[in-house]
């Protein structure tokens, strides 16, 4: 009996292991989706500049921020270097999704290998009840009477 004991340990064990493993994997997931949402806030900032100073003269002053500190500049020397870093931006971005296909296609084999299955039954119950309050939030409503 005390052999079948430590046999439940160890399994329990192992489950904990594989639990903790697969909470990683996702939480890895979860920071590459940040950090892809992150940079594509910047792009877009980018382009934003860009298409706010190119129909500008190119002789006009501008101000860059590098590295902390304003830089006074003409909007000749500074699109070429707007369009640089946008350009570097884009190209990490695809290479962080590259990375997030790996990831997710490396949690599905987890999730097989060890027949992971995320229960939905407790947390579709607390969404139904998340969407009957959340079906009025969103909505502005004036004071009475009026």
């Amino acid at each position: 009996m005390a052999s079948r004991a430590g046999g439940d340990g160890k399994e329990a064990i192992n489950e904990q292991v594989i639990a903790n493993t697969y909470a990683n994997m996702r939480t890895e997931m979860n920071q590459l989706y940040t950090k892809i949402t992150e940079l594509e806030m910047e792009v877009s900032e980018h382009s934003l500049v860009m298409g706010a100073i190119e129909p500008l003269d190119p002789s006009r002053r501008c101000y860059r921020m590098i590295g902390g500190v304003l830089v006074e500049r003409t909007i000749r020397e500074v699109m070429p270097a707007v369009k640089r870093n946008k350009e570097g931006l884009e190209e990490v971005i695809a290479r962080m999704h590259e990375a997030l296909e790996r990831k997710k296609k490396e949690i599905t084999e987890f999730e097989l290998k060890y027949k992971i299955r995320i229960r939905k039954a407790d947390s579709d119950a607390e969404d139904e009840g998340g969407k009957k309050e959340g079906t009025a939030q969103g909505v502005l409503v004036g004071p009475a009477g009026q």
